[in-house]
This record gives structure tokens, sequence and C-alpha cells, in this order.
């Protein structure tokens, strides 16, 4: 008979499929970048890699977390991702969706977390349930931004100015 799977096992193994969505996000973000650059729009590029560095540092935070707690992280493949959208607001309608789909796995492990009682993984998971409001913010208003600038000459170009100010700051409790 097979030995049942321990409690910190099981948020191991999530914990593990989470990296590999957090570096799924990181990819698809740069594909998107890619997809910008190819149109020119270096501000929306430079967003999206902005994103893919913060997606990075979320699977790292993952990659710790087991670490400290003496599991063991197993990478997978990851998939490819999309390369082209149909327009701007497209691409960002996708990354509003992608988000509200991480939203619902951090929201699956905490109630994992939950259910099996391991406290200290909720409280660590505390921290992304506030990132994913952030992101999902962040990535409505830019599609509320390129709403408002879809029908006027040159808005396209300021908004571009302005998504290119963006700026990363590599979080003090991970490093690479």
């Amino acid at each position: 008979m097979a030995k049942a799977q321990s409690s910190r096992e099981k948020m191991f193994a999530a914990c593990n499929e989470q990296i590999n969505a957090e570096m799924y996000s990181a990819y698809l973000y740069l594909s998107m970048a890619a997809w910008f650059e190819g149109l020119q729009l270096t501000g929306f590029a430079h967003w999206m890699k902005i994103q893919a560095q913060e997606e990075m540092t979320h699977a790292l935070r993952f990659y710790n977390f087991i670490h400290e707690r003496g599991g063991k992280v197993t990478l997978k493949a990851i998939k490819a991702p999309e390369t082209s959208w149909a327009s701007p607001l497209a691409a960002f309608e996708a990354v509003l969706e992608h988000e509200r789909l991480v939203t619902s796995l951090i929201n699956k492990l905490v109630s994992l977390a939950r259910k099996e009682e391991d406290y200290a993984a909720e409280n660590f998971l505390q921290w992304f349930v506030k990132e994913q409001v952030e992101e999902e913010a962040s990535a409505d208003e830019v599609i509320g931004k390129v709403k408002l600038v879809d029908q006027t000459p040159g808005g396209m170009f300021m908004l571009d100015k302005d998504l290119a100010a963006r700026v990363f700051t590599m979080p003090l409790d991970v490093a690479i």
C-alpha cells in the first residue's frame, strides 16, 4: 500500500507547481514584450519586461520558501506562450485574464494550507494574496488607458512613453 503524502509534502508539491506557473507568467510577459517590440511600442515592451522580472521574483519566493522548510524544489518544463495578439488592448486583456488565473491558483494554495493546517504556508501566501490584487489592478489600469487613447491621434505614442517609465526594484528578500 502506498504511503499517504504528508501535509508538508502536499504543500511542497503545490508550491513547486506554483513555481512553474510563475515562470510561465514570466515567459508569457517576455513573449508579449517581444511582440510589442515588433510593433515599435518599446514602452509597452518595457512594461512587460518589468512584469516578467516581477514574476521571476515570485517564483524565487516559492523556491526559497520550499528550501527554508526543508523541501525539495522540482522544476518542470515551461509550456510555450502565445506569440501574438490582435492589438495592444487584446494583449492587456490577456494579461488581466492571466492574472485572474494566477489569483485563482494562489487562492487554491491558501485553501490547501488551511486544509492541511499549514499555518506557515498560509502566512507566506498572504503576501501573494495582496500582490494579486495589485497585479489585477495594474493590468486593468492599462486597459482603461488603452481604451481612452484608442481613438486619439498620438494617444498610443503618449501611453507608450508613460509605460516606459515603469521601474523594477529587486525585493531585498529575493536573490538570484
